[in-house]
């Protein structure tokens, strides 16, 4: 007999399983939060500002009112934060909003007190390409502490989230809509060529963010599927020392049952794994996959 959970018994579960999440290192968590919003505010003062890089975002979006008005930077963003926390309230809800509060309000007061690091930091600027990647590479470090903290800075990620729900596009492209609007806004105000170093600044911050969520991938997760699949095997178990798991599946077209091989290697061994399943078999069709975090297993 199959016993199946009331919904409310499993909204009680799966809420009690997110406050353990959020409860577990607390500490630790606001500590990296509050670095990663420090980082992400030296690097717009001591890079993006001074060098009128439109790189996205609220804070992008306040340095064309800077050129255009006059309005300082951090009193642009947030003015602009806090009109976003009640829009995200109104259309979102008080749950996803609360997640938004502390970074809306930490963000630009850090982007006020870090304002004249550059008397502390004599950087020059005259060189935008190396200012396009040390300020990519800290903001991209900054941003990516935020998220693992499990926290975001407010601005255009609530402005996102509301096109991604009313519009039903992709998180991705709601991002790549509202993004894009303030950079190419920021191409009219200070021309082609910054908008060039903007792109490299956003290239290298999503890059350094998914490095910090994500880590540094050391390990390759192999899902083979072939004919000779006891000689793949004994090739991965005897020759290269590693573990083979195997899945049982069926053609999505063909309807025919097959097995798939998964195997995670070190990243060193990748080469000769590939070179010895196409040794093996020619005709072998294989996935192979970064894989980030390995627990368990020998």
């Amino acid at each position: 007999m199959t016993i199946t959970w009331p919904f409310r018994s499993r909204k009680k579960l799966n809420d009690s399983i997110i406050q353990q999440i959020y409860h577990k290192s607390r500490i630790k968590r606001y500590i990296q939060f509050v670095i990663g919003v420090f980082l992400v505010a030296v690097a717009f003062n001591l890079f993006l500002e001074p060098n009128s890089l439109v790189a996205g975002g609220v804070s992008g979006l306040s340095l064309i009112f800077k050129r255009l008005f006059g309005i300082d930077p951090s009193l642009f963003i947030l003015v602009a934060s806090l009109i976003l926390l009640l829009v995200s309230l109104i259309l979102l809800g008080k749950d996803k909003t609360l997640g938004s509060v502390l970074g809306s309000l930490l963000f630009p007061l850090f982007v006020k007190l870090t304002a004249n690091i550059d008397v502390f930091l004599d950087i020059d600027n005259t060189q935008l390409l190396l200012a396009a990647i040390f300020g990519g590479v800290i903001q991209g470090f900054g941003t990516g502490l935020i998220f693992k903290a499990g926290f975001t800075t407010g601005g255009t990620d609530i402005i996102n989230q509301i096109i991604s729900k009313y519009a039903k596009v992709s998180l991705g492209k709601s991002m790549l809509m509202s993004d894009g609007l303030i950079v190419l806004g920021g191409v009219f105000i200070f021309g082609p060529t910054k908008l060039m170093y903007a792109l490299i600044v956003l290239y290298i911050i999503t890059i350094m963010t998914d490095r910090v969520v994500l880590g540094i991938s050391d390990s390759k997760a192999f899902y083979i599927i072939t004919d000779k699949e006891a000689d793949v095997k004994e090739f991965i178990l005897k020759y290269l020392n590693h573990g083979v798991t195997i899945f049982n599946a069926k053609g999505g077209y063909t309807k025919e049952k097959q097995t798939v091989l998964m195997c995670v290697i070190p990243t060193k061994d990748y080469y000769r794994l590939k070179e010895g399943i196409h040794e093996i078999d020619s005709d072998a069709f294989f996935v192979v996959t970064d894989a980030y975090e390995v627990f368990g297993g020998e």
